[in-house]
């Protein structure tokens, strides 16, 4: 005597009303999240850049001038070899931080009216750009 059990499992109609659920809500929330995500990365650039311009600020009190274009940031971890020469340097980071997207952010010196600028590209890694992939300067005003 065999007993005939009742089959088990979701018909297409219960899978299909749940995916567009998952979808209605991914839609929702998914722009919060990449909102939240953007300004992190913002809170990111701004502690990198305090960070590195209390370090530049170090290095020209303790020399005099500001690291030439040319020495760029890597001044800040190893002692430039070449002119102008530190006349006491002591290391002033342990290692260069990255942009959140992991690019080198970029360092000029002198740069337009300015002592010296310290910037990133953005996500993009391009001059230029919108939003995520705009171009951020240590000089700018961040709200």
């Amino acid at each position: 005597m065999s007993k005939r059990t009742p089959q088990q499992g979701f018909s297409l109609i219960e899978i299909m009303v749940v995916l567009v659920i998952i979808g209605l809500l991914a839609t929702m929330v998914g722009p919060r999240v990449f909102g939240v995500l953007n300004k992190g990365y913002e809170a990111r650039v701004v502690s990198d850049f305090s960070t590195i311009k209390t370090a530049l600020s170090t290095y020209k009190v303790e020399n005099f001038v500001f690291p030439t274009t040319e020495q760029g940031l890597e001044a800040l971890v190893t002692e430039p070899q070449t002119d102008p020469r530190p006349k006491s340097w002591s290391g002033y980071l342990d290692k260069l931080p990255k942009d959140p997207w992991k690019n080198p952010y970029q360092y000029v010196s002198p740069a337009d009216g300015r002592p010296f600028d310290v910037y990133t590209l953005g996500a993009d890694g391009v001059r230029g750009g919108e939003d995520e992939n705009a171009d951020v300067s240590i000089w700018d005003d961040f709200e």
